[in-house]
């Protein structure tokens, strides 16, 4: 069975793509607040949550790797996509994208190809955010079965679901909800973050233009979650 690993990394919308009816809305929570110094620290706030939710923010880059051959891509948007060379790193081929519509659709592409996938808190992010940014942009969809039966690993495997046991211990029991940095280092899995670089950068790498970094980022994420996935399916798993 062909089994497709990804994550994806996201980008705030700035304000400048919102009426002012949504910007009311989005920072409502903000003008409650008793004073200026504490309305522009909930405003800031919300500008940090941005990134979380796909009518504020857009994706930006989405690594892919086969899990079992270890053969992948990633697509990035860049403004240079024209001049930057497409490079790889092994057998992962970086292909430099002109907008999120190009990236989604070529997404979309792979994805039809791909019998089950795994994820690291895909059902609660990746899968929803990249559903509702194709269906903004009115990218067609090729897998809409991603988010079916929670207890089940086929054809959507989140890891994060698995290594919780489907949240049964709530927040602070046996089976709390870590990280995946947290999972790779106690599993002796070289950390993703290794290199300096979190989710928290992405807007300003992205500001700067280094967009390689992000995708480069972005693929350590996915490299991990193969190395992680392997782990659960052997010692975890019920499924030989």
């Amino acid at each position: 069975m062909a089994r497709l690993v990804f994550d994806i990394e996201t980008s705030a919308l700035g304000p400048e793509n919102f009426d002012e009816a949504q910007l009311e809305y989005l920072f409502r929570d903000a003008e409650k607040q008793p004073d200026d110094t504490a309305r522009a620290l909930k405003r800031a706030d919300i500008q940090q949550q941005f990134n979380l939710w796909p009518f504020t923010a857009q994706v930006v880059t989405i690594a892919m790797v086969n899990a079992d051959t270890g053969r992948g891509q990633v697509l990035f948007q860049s403004d240079d996509f024209e001049d930057e060379a497409i490079g790889s790193s092994g057998p992962v081929e970086f292909a430099p994208q002109v907008d999120e519509q190009e990236l989604l659709t070529a997404f979309w592409d792979v994805a039809r190809r791909y019998d089950a996938i795994v994820t690291f808190n895909g059902r609660g992010f990746d899968i929803p955010f990249l559903y509702l940014r194709s269906a903004l942009l009115n990218v067609p969809i090729s897998r809409k079965d991603w988010l079916g039966y929670r207890f089940q690993t086929e054809p959507h495997c989140d890891l994060a679901e698995q290594l919780t046991f489907y949240n049964v211990s709530g927040r602070d029991g046996a089976a709390r909800k870590f990280n995946l940095d947290f999972y790779c280092r106690a599993f002796g899995i070289p950390s993703p973050k290794a290199d300096g670089i979190t989710g928290r950068d992405v807007n300003d790498l992205l500001a700067e233009g280094r967009h390689r970094d992000i995708a480069e980022y972005c693929l350590r994420d996915v490299r991990a979650t193969v190395e992680l996935y392997r782990i659960w399916k052997e010692r975890l798993s019920g499924v030989k």
